[in-house]
């Protein structure tokens, strides 16, 4: 019996490891919302993001993101333009943005949520990201967020009519997930 129960008490007293897994091809965050009523859709591809996680050890956890703000595209040259510069994303200012990620939860089933501080123009907010975990060889994460853009001081000026460009701006990620080397 003894033999059994040291290795099994051994076992415990070792804390839990999450896999670590870095971006593969493949990956997309995408960010949309409304100007004068009109929807407008953009994207990010220059992101990268390293993920520590276990669904079974949500407390080992930790979701790291770097966004080049100089990325953003909606390919829309008049928005791109306007967007990138000092009212909105200031990328010569603040090149990038970060979230960061150490807090998880259940939500049920393959759903989960990351409690995480996203610094955007030099300003760090706690924001949720809401995602599915599809396990596998090439994991993949489906999040979603809502970013109060006016709390990160986006859209300054004329542009912080929220009649112009509501306040939450939708973001969105599928990111396909790798074993770190």
């Amino acid at each position: 019996m003894r033999t059994f129960l040291l290795p099994a008490l051994l076992a415990l007293s070792v804390p839990a490891i999450a896999a670590d897994y870095v971006q593969a091809p493949g990956s997309t965050l995408a960010f949309a919302g409304k100007y004068q009523g009109d929807v407008f859709v953009g994207r990010f591809p220059g992101f990268t993001t390293r993920l520590s996680f276990d669904p079974q050890r949500l407390q080992s956890s930790r979701l790291e993101v770097t966004i080049p703000m100089a990325t953003a595209t909606t390919r829309n040259p008049d928005y791109d333009g306007e967007m990138r510069g000092a009212a909105f994303f200031d990328a010569a200012k603040f090149p990038q943005a970060t979230y960061v990620a150490t807090r998880f939860r259940a939500l049920g089933g393959n759903r989960y949520a990351a409690d995480g501080s996203l610094t955007l123009r030099g300003v760090s907010k706690p924001v949720t990201l809401t995602f599915e975990w599809t396990p596998g060889a090439r994991p993949v994460l489906f999040g979603r967020a809502a970013v109060p853009r006016l709390a990160f001081g986006v859209g300054g000026g004329q542009w912080a009519d929220t009649g112009l460009i509501p306040d939450a701006i939708a973001v969105s990620t599928r990111v396909v997930l790798a074993p770190a080397p």
